[in-house]
């Protein structure tokens, strides 16, 4: 356990201690039909079963001045490692957007969906109905290894088949075992004179959220530097011989607090296939014995490692396995963002990558997204990959069946949403406003606005065709990895960001601080005058964060 004293604890490890492995009072709060809330203790405790309670702020006001409490509901995470889904998954996840939530599916940053808007006397008929998808929720959030994400391709060669196995693993390993979850929402009988044992977490779980990535090289679509830990899969004649492993990454701070701040993970050491989970549950249970648990925002393992030095980790790490990783295997990095259209793997089979505006599956004036989808997976001749860049791969289509897909898109207008720019292929907004409690400004109602008056600009300066990664969120949390972007706005106050310039287009190296507090005119003439440099001063090829991190001294802003 921590080594803080008991005084000296946040108060959540006080709800986590007293939870009953996760239990609290969830149960008589969902039996309390006189709010739409649950409690404060159980709002923390629900997290690690996989959703968060929200409000609606656009009628925060108008509900306070007629004296009603705020319009609260839930936003319920799915737990799917790598983003797999079949076809028939799809459908039932589908059903439930239309039952329970918005009418909306939402393909998140971490490979997975989200349901948004469900009430509180919808949630459990929700959970089940996930179960009954053969899916679940458990630690989708909360202070445990949430969602495990992979290179978004696994049969595209044996490479990826067997690195997506073992994502896989690794997600099942660390879960939770408390009964807590199937108890709740399952209606399962709790075992008489049974006990909860959790063999990694213990009691309190970990001091904060914690992320695990595998990527394929050299393809960095999962970003796999901004993960607590990473496993870099490495490839001798066609076949996985081992994981470099990373720790440390994470992106998300507090504004005006410097002792937050984003980290890129460091390359630590290689390990076989064998021992990968094996190093996952020791970092994992390294984080949770030496992690700070008095102070939520210096939480995660790359303060414990800044903390402690890198060389402190390394020996403990290496002192609970019982051996030493290997030097690290070079590898490298070409890409990051999804590779659009068809791709056949080596079976025959075909990949068709599709680019979902803002990751929102709902059907509207641009396109009936959410009902194409659902007569692609009525087919039943598809399976379904949610990539880390919010958007979307219909899977294993066989050759004489890429022409019927191709009318179903047709027919409800997906193709034409993508003949897009380079620009907003990469572009990444999280959810922000109206739902999230964290945030501060917009974001996804923000980018398709923001991505074309930047095209413009883009335009105007002939770079149309630039490929350049901009990234939206309303906080700071670092949702959509806005850190690692090229440009990045960051959610200050309504109307108001961060700008950040200069990250490296394959998500090596974090971008800098360019102006602390600017609005949409500020915005664009910063841009505007950087894509004008740009265009006129870059050598060669030179990528566009590349060459503004050159010009841009450390710690000067523009």
């Amino acid at each position: 356990m921590s080594k803080a004293t008991t005084e000296k604890l946040s108060p959540v490890e006080g709800i986590k201690q007293r939870s009953n492995y996760l239990r609290g009072t969830i149960v008589d709060g969902l039996a309390d039909d006189a709010t739409g809330a649950l409690s404060d203790d159980d709002i923390q405790l629900t997290k690690y079963h996989g959703f968060y309670q929200q409000d609606d702020r656009d009628l925060r006001a108008e509900r306070q001045r007629r004296k009603l409490e705020p319009l609260y509901s839930f936003m319920i995470r799915v737990r799917m490692a790598g983003g797999v889904a079949t076809a028939k998954q799809w459908l039932q996840l589908d059903d439930i957007a239309g039952a329970y939530s918005n009418n909306t599916l939402r393909l998140t940053t971490r490979q997975t969906f989200q349901f948004h808007a469900v009430i509180k006397r919808n949630l459990k008929p929700t959970m089940r109905s996930i179960n009954d998808a053969l899916l679940d929720t458990i630690a989708a959030c909360g202070d445990v290894n949430r969602n495990v994400m992979c290179t978004s391709l696994p049969e595209l060669s044996p490479l990826h088949a067997t690195a997506y196995a073992k994502a896989k693993e690794i997600s099942e390993h660390l879960l939770p075992k408390t009964r807590a979850y199937h108890e709740i929402w399952l209606d399962g009988k709790r075992v008489e004179g049974g006990e909860d044992y959790e063999p990694v977490y213990g009691t309190t779980y970990l001091p904060r959220k914690f992320k695990i990535g595998v990527v394929i090289p050299p393809s960095n679509d999962i970003d796999i530097f901004s993960q607590d830990l990473g496993f870099i899969a490495i490839e001798k004649d066609g076949e996985l011989i081992g994981f470099n492993v990373t720790v440390g990454g994470g992106l998300g701070m507090t504004h005006g607090e410097p002792e937050t701040y984003p980290r890129v993970a460091d390359v630590i050491g290689f390990c076989t296939p064998e021992q990968a989970v094996t190093v996952a549950e020791h970092v994992v249970a390294l984080q949770r014995d030496f992690g700070d648990r008095t102070n939520r925002k210096h939480a995660r393992l790359k303060y414990t490692i800044d903390d402690r030095g890198l060389d402190w980790f390394t020996e403990e790490l290496s002192r609970r396995l019982g051996f030493v990783l290997a030097a690290p295997a070079g590898f490298r990095f070409d890409s990051r963002g999804d590779r659009f259209g068809w791709q056949q793997d080596l079976q025959g089979l075909w990949h068709l990558s599709l680019f979902i505006p803002e990751g929102r599956v709902l059907d509207n004036d641009r396109a009936r997204v959410r009902a194409g989808l659902r007569a692609v997976a009525a087919t039943e001749r598809v399976e379904f990959r949610v990539t880390a860049n919010q958007n979307l791969i219909i899977s294993n289509i066989k050759a004489d069946d890429k022409a019927l897909i191709e009318k179903l898109l047709a027919e409800h207008g997906i193709d034409k949403l993508q003949h897009i720019t380079p620009l907003r292929q990469q572009a990444l907004a999280c959810v922000a406003l109206p739902t999230c409690g964290l945030a501060m400004a917009e974001a996804e109602r923000y980018l398709n606005d923001f991505v074309g008056q930047t095209d413009a600009l883009l335009a105007k300066n002939g770079l149309a065709n630039e490929p350049i990664s901009l990234r939206i969120t309303g906080c700071p949390n670092g949702c959509a990895r806005p850190f690692l972007a090229e440009i990045a706005l960051v959610g200050r106050a309504p109307g108001y960001y961060a700008l950040f310039l200069g990250g490296d287009p394959f998500g090596y190296r974090l971008n800098r601080l360019v102006h602390e507090n600017a609005d949409e005119k500020t915005l664009l003439a910063t841009l505007d005058h950087w894509f004008e440099r740009f265009a006129r001063e870059r050598q060669n090829s030179e990528p566009f964060g590349d060459f503004v991190h050159r010009l841009l001294p450390a710690g000067e802003q523009a």
